[in-house]
């Protein structure tokens, strides 16, 4: 049984392998989607701070495993917060945005939309010139029914210096907001800087206010991915992810969502060598 079995554990192993490698070329490289990542952002006063996670859910959809991705924003020295969630999946066209929760503080509340289907957040491939846009549409207290346009457009590549590190080769965003609801239409625009490999290191809201980044963790230590415990991530470790392929195996669940798959696998072929 071993010697019939081994050349189509090997089969497979090749072939996820292949679809493994194939996802890497088209990973989302300006915004990292391991969950535990983090980014921390100041002003330069240090007066305000916004961070930004990535967090597993139990939901699931369509048979997707939907992540968390949260922004909260903070004035230091005070209680005031807010921020949204963003509940999305990430394939080999980009993060897929399903829902957005905003708190919008005490005097607005919080606000609720559903994309169905699934709108583009963030193109797995990104360069200069591209442009994207999706329409939310909710309810918020005093103002009622609300519809939000973004429209983004990458205008720019620069060097970005910030606290953490100098980040060259970065995405200059620019994002043109349009808001209508029974008050009138506003308009805003923003920017946000996305350096490769590491995600978003500036923001520049609306009123002009900078945000630079001061600290980050992406889950990235290639040791992570050693699953045999040999001191080194190869062959050996795809193979031992792929022989428990579907399970719930804690030991070949490196990114730890609960289950055995194909993320899994790239993450482990992304890392050889490691």
């Amino acid at each position: 049984m071993i010697g019939k079995g081994l050349p189509f554990l090997l089969a497979l192993v090749f072939l996820l392998f292949y679809f493994s490698s194939f996802l890497t070329a088209v990973a989302v490289e300006y915004y990292p989607t391991g969950l535990g990542n983090i980014w921390v952002l100041e002003t330069e006063d240090g007066t305000e701070r916004t961070t930004y996670t990535i967090e597993a859910t139990e939901e699931r959809l369509d048979g997707k495993e939907i992540a968390l991705m949260r922004r909260t924003a903070a004035t230091l020295g005070t209680d005031d917060t807010t921020g949204e969630d963003l509940f999305v999946h990430v394939d080999a066209v980009g993060i897929k945005l399903h829902r957005v929760v905003a708190d919008l503080g005490p005097v607005f509340g919080i606000a609720t939309a559903v994309l169905s289907p699934p709108a583009l957040f963030l193109p797995a491939s990104l360069e200069l010139g591209d442009s994207w846009e999706f329409t939310l549409a909710s309810e918020v207290i005093l103002t009622g029914p609300i519809t939000f346009s973004s429209v983004y457009e990458v205008i720019e590549v620069e060097d970005v210096v910030t606290p953490a590190g100098t980040f060259e080769n970065c995405l200059k965003v620019q994002l043109e907001s349009r808001t209508t609801s029974r008050l009138g239409v506003s308009r805003s625009t923003s920017y946000q800087w996305l350096a490769p490999n590491v995600g978003i290191v500036r923001v520049e809201t609306d009123q002009e206010r900078v945000f630079n980044l001061v600290s980050y963790n992406l889950f990235t230590d290639a040791l992570a991915y050693d699953v045999t415990g040999d001191g080194v991530v190869n062959i050996l470790d795809l193979v031992f992810v792929a022989s428990r392929f579907g399970d719930v195996s804690p030991e070949a669940d490196v990114n730890g969502d609960g289950e055995v798959n194909i993320w899994d696998l790239t993450l482990v072929a992304q890392n050889f060598g490691g």
